[in-house]
């Protein structure tokens, strides 16, 4: 698999992009410039190449890579990611806190969280390493590049485990905001509950039978004719919960483009942002005990 560390490597983070790892799986090449041609075949030879000839291909010991360097399963590999064009997302994050361990950023609508597929530096993390020198950055949760709203990093390796332990022990409260279509007789607020899995296409997920594994509080904050601001507050975190839930009970989340349907890729059109905002995060430290509460200063 391919990743982005946050820990020490054998190449430096250059201009906020932290290099990526591949740990060489089973398979028979005759070296190490046939398998990259062949596991990347956007990327040509030549490229390959001239990033070994810069020494920006290395082993996790740091010894420089050649094209025809034999070809080893298990070996882990480090290289820089590149790519020849980038969308620029017209829209910028702030931090709303920063200590020695956290960093607090209130992020916008279609900028994605970490590097994948066609963003890079058009990313919350790579653009905070920039602006912070902050090498050791890395998200605690995610939002989707559709959502709105607070997200927590870990700077400091020695106690990141203890933050990701709240998300994965579900101690943390978590509150969205989303516009979605008015029902007039629906009982709020209430709690919903179903059992997601993956769907079709592989990027959305899907409700079926059997015992639930997510659940949502769902309330009304301003009730309009048309569309209302609800309150959402997921008590498990399954990709898309709140866009699927809100979905089934027949009010999808205004200008989602995969629930209750998928529509059409809008590309780089970010004229109609999803309205779903993570409104606030709380917790309690582990670390000191202080109860720690942020609060996004967008509106949908």
């Amino acid at each position: 698999m391919t990743s982005q560390k946050s820990s020490l490597t054998p190449l430096p983070v250059v201009d906020g992009v932290a290099p990526s790892y591949l740990w060489l799986p089973v398979g028979e090449w005759p070296d190490l410039l046939a398998f990259l041609t062949q596991r990347f075949p956007a990327i040509s030879s030549d490229t390959w190449i001239a990033r070994m000839e810069k020494g920006e291909v290395v082993d996790q010991y740091g010894v420089r890579l050649l094209p025809e360097t034999p070809y080893h399963r298990g070996t882990c590999i480090f290289y820089y990611r590149e790519l020849d064009a980038e969308t620029v997302i017209p829209f910028e994050e702030t931090i709303l806190y920063q200590d020695e361990r956290l960093l607090v950023a209130d992020k916008p609508h279609f900028l994605p969280v970490i590097p994948t597929g066609r963003f890079l530096h058009e990313t919350l993390l790579v653009r905070l390493k920039k602006k912070t020198g902050l090498i050791n950055l890395t998200p605690i949760h995610r939002l989707d590049r559709e959502t709105a709203g607070v997200v927590i990093f870990s700077h400091d390796i020695a106690t990141r485990g203890a933050y990701q332990s709240l998300f994965q022990q579900r101690v943390v409260e978590k509150v969205y905001e989303a516009v979605a279509a008015t029902i007039p007789d629906m009982v709020l607020p209430m709690t919903y509950r179903s059992r997601m899995v993956d769907g079709t296409p592989f990027f959305r997920m899907q409700e079926v039978p059997g015992e639930p594994n997510s659940e949502t509080r769902i309330s009304v904050i301003e009730r309009r004719e048309e569309n209302s601001l609800y309150c959402l507050q997921p008590l498990t975190g399954k990709k898309h919960q709140l866009r699927v839930h809100m979905a089934a009970l027949g009010m999808p989340i205004m200008n989602d483009a995969f629930y209750p349907e998928a529509k059409p890729c809008k590309g780089d059109d970010n004229s109609a942002p999803l309205k779903l905002l993570a409104r606030a995060i709380a917790f309690d430290d582990p670390v000191t005990g202080k109860r720690m509460h942020f609060a996004s200063d967008r509106t949908l």
